[in-house]
């Protein structure tokens, strides 16, 4: 009898295992998909210059600070900048996850 529940546990140490393999393969799936939807919204859905600042923030990794003094602007304008551009993206991106779970599941769309 204790062979039988060993073996149980294996099947079901492998059956996890399987599981969370898949789960992984579609978590990364859901990542290039969100990457894909990000790069597609830096390029159609926010203004030239907040583009160029969240890629100065964001991409290379300056501080606003530095980027004012870069392009020679009130670090302000650096930060209102970025956060315009911010939330310009999250509407986009949650725009377009909402459309994706309205497609993915009907039932639960209201």
């Amino acid at each position: 009898m204790p062979s039988t529940h060993y073996r149980r546990g294996k099947e079901y140490a492998i059956s996890m295992s399987l599981y969370a393999q898949q789960m992984s393969q579609e978590e990364d799936q859901e990542m290039d998909r969100l990457k894909r939807n990000l790069l597609l919204a830096l390029r159609e859905d926010v203004t030239p210059r907040q583009r160029q600042l969240l890629l100065l923030y964001y991409g290379e990794g300056l501080t606003m600070q530095n980027i004012a003094q870069r392009l020679k602007i009130d670090r302000s304008t650096v930060s209102r900048t970025i956060l315009r551009g911010e939330r310009r993206l999250q509407r986009c991106l949650r725009y377009g996850a909402d459309r994706y779970l309205r497609s993915c599941y009907p039932e639960h769309t209201g």
